[in-house]
This record gives structure tokens, sequence and C-alpha cells, in this order.
């Protein structure tokens, strides 16, 4: 699904960049583009990162 449209980022995308070492919300943010534009989607990220630190 679909977390930034602004940006084209997938749930999948924010998945993915969690794993790598030291990733964070702004990190991932900054990678990918989400939460630059608009900003509707930083909620969003911040919950799928958060739910992928958890089920590592």
């Amino acid at each position: 699904m679909y977390v930034c449209i602004c940006s084209a980022v997938t749930e999948k995308d924010i998945q993915a960049e969690t794993q790598k070492p030291n990733s964070s919300v702004s990190t991932i943010c900054k990678k990918l583009g989400c939460a630059t534009q608009c900003g509707k989607c930083a909620r969003h990220v911040r919950e799928v990162h958060a739910s992928a630190v958890s089920s590592r």
C-alpha cells in the first residue's frame, strides 16, 4: 500500500529501509522523499517504521 502518494513510497519501501543499520524515521524520509511535500503521510511513516522495528 502507498504511504506517500507525493513521492510514491510504499509500506514495503519503508520496511526495507528499516532493516538497514541505523535507520530512523528522519533518515528514511530523507532518502525516500516522504513527508517532504504535503506532510500528510508523516504519521503513517512513523507507524510503519515502528511496526517494522518491533518485528525484527
